[in-house]
């Protein structure tokens, strides 16, 4: 499930670098697009989320050649020729020019104005709304309002298994501790949000 961040031009996450695979400069892909052999054609080119202090900020990704090894999807792009090279753009978010059309017709991604006021159902009762999202490198996150607090819900089909935008809402089926406050809680509520949005992230991709 995707969320489109408003980053001036309309634009779409279809994958992620997540290992370097041999010694050429080929990069293994997370995909977040049900066209991987259409969207990563040769001549294809990404804009790049990456922290600033990264060589690659602010500059374009290039497709070379995409294929498939041992299932698993490898691109080789222009300007990284070796392993080290390779290396420097692994947890890189790939983006892609997309008009809204084209974006509403993508299946499970929404952008993030569709998705913020969303009231959030959990077992047939109203719990929250939604207050904005965070575009994390592993996954997006959905924080909710819940009264004064918020709370961090990984934005994956097993949490949230329904968007719903023309009624109003997103349904999330959470695991325990998400909403619920837990014994012996620390005062520093957000760091531990995070750890349960994190572990329970973790859970839906084992």
């Amino acid at each position: 499930m995707n969320a489109v961040p408003p980053v001036g031009k309309t634009q779409l996450r279809v994958g992620r670098l997540v290992k370097a695979h041999g010694l050429k400069g080929a990069i293994k892909l997370e995909l977040y697009t049900d066209d991987p052999d259409g969207r990563f054609v040769p001549g294809a080119t990404f804009t790049l989320q990456v922290p600033e202090s990264s060589p690659w900020h602010g500059k374009p990704l290039t497709v070379r050649d995409f294929r498939w090894m041992n299932s698993h999807p490898v691109a080789f792009f222009e300007g990284v020729e070796d392993r080290s090279t390779a290396e420097e753009l692994i947890r890189a978010i790939l983006w892609i020019d997309e008009d809204a059309q084209a974006a509403s017709a993508e299946e499970d991604a929404w952008f993030d104005h569709q998705l913020v006021g969303l009231d959030v159902v959990r077992d047939g009762a109203v719990v929250g709304r939604v207050a904005r999202i965070e575009h994390l490198p592993a996954q997006d996150l959905l924080i909710v309002r819940v009264g004064d607090d918020e709370v961090l819900v990984p934005f994956v089909k097993a949490i949230v298994p329904e968007v719903d935008v023309p009624g109003g809402r997103v349904v999330v089926t959470p695991p325990p501790g998400l909403f619920e406050e837990l014994p012996d809680e620390p005062d520093d509520e957000a760091p531990a949000q995070v750890a349960r949005a994190e572990d329970a992230a973790a859970e839906t991709e084992d």
